[in-house]
């Protein structure tokens, strides 16, 4: 009986505070997002970074939009870029979420969690550059397709990179879900990379590495920026989120996170 309360114990201690929880649980719809705005700060997530649309063109939610093997989320998100998802006069095309939160989460050592998956229908092309959850300073980032300077005219991986610099990549299949956590040093000024597929638990893929890791606190951007590139046109992509949130502490690596 002792040694199951301290085994109890023990994994209660091992596993991270959220402080900031973005999985989408408090929102009935994607109208919620459009809630929010300078004058009118609420809910887990700040929403201007997108076309002239209604929000649902460019940000639909839905529990089969979610990682299935992540039982604390109820619902995932499903991110879209399409002929109108141009921001503020820009020639990109993006829709990103920024968290709404007046939290440490750019101060000492913290994680960041998200779970991201494409399909066949409105794949993200493999010639043009993504950007995928990203900080302003791109100190961490995603990437998907061919980036500026490459040979050849595509790039089917999915990498992990810090300013710039490619650590980690895999093929991005259809339908797999990729569960990712930045390990993010604030004062230390580094980065790590945790990585699994499906409902496997986090790995560390790549111990951290120097950075310059800096943020305000709200310019993480959940989701996605695509350069143009001549000779390619723009078509509907869509971009699978769930299980996004911050902690602090030790890494939970169980898919979905802890409860609260």
């Amino acid at each position: 009986m002792k040694a199951a309360v301290l085994a109890t114990l023990g994994a209660t201690l091992a596993s991270g505070a959220v402080i900031w929880d973005g999985r989408f649980n408090d929102l009935k719809t994607a109208q919620d997002l459009a809630t929010w705005s300078w004058s009118n700060q609420v809910g887990p997530y700040q929403y201007y970074i997108h076309g002239s649309g209604a929000v649902n063109k460019y940000i639909e939610l839905s529990a089969s939009y979610k990682n299935p093997n992540d039982t604390v989320s109820k619902q995932g998100a499903k991110f879209t870029l399409d002929s109108t998802a141009f921001w503020n006069g820009q020639n990109m095309r993006r829709i990103e979420l920024i968290p709404q939160t007046k939290a440490a989460i750019a101060s000492g050592k913290v994680f960041y969690h998200f779970s991201i998956m494409r399909k066949d229908t409105n794949a993200p092309s493999v010639n043009r550059e993504h950007q995928i959850c990203f900080f302003e300073s791109h100190f961490t980032e995603l990437k998907y397709g061919w980036i500026s300077g490459e040979s050849g005219t595509s790039n089917p991986y999915l990498q992990w990179m810090t300013s710039q610099k490619s650590h980690w990549k895999t093929e991005w299949k259809p339908n797999v879900w990729h569960n990712v956590a930045y390990e993010i040093n604030f004062g230390g000024g580094s980065v790590g990379f945790w990585h699994s597929e499906g409902g496997d638990p986090l790995k560390q893929e790549v111990a951290p590495v120097s950075v310059s890791a800096s943020s305000n606190g709200a310019d993480w951007h959940l989701g996605v920026l695509e350069l143009p590139r001549s000779g390619y046109s723009d078509a509907s992509e869509d971009f699978y989120f769930s299980g996004v949130y911050i902690e602090t502490g030790s890494i939970t690596t169980a898919i979905g996170g802890p409860t609260s």
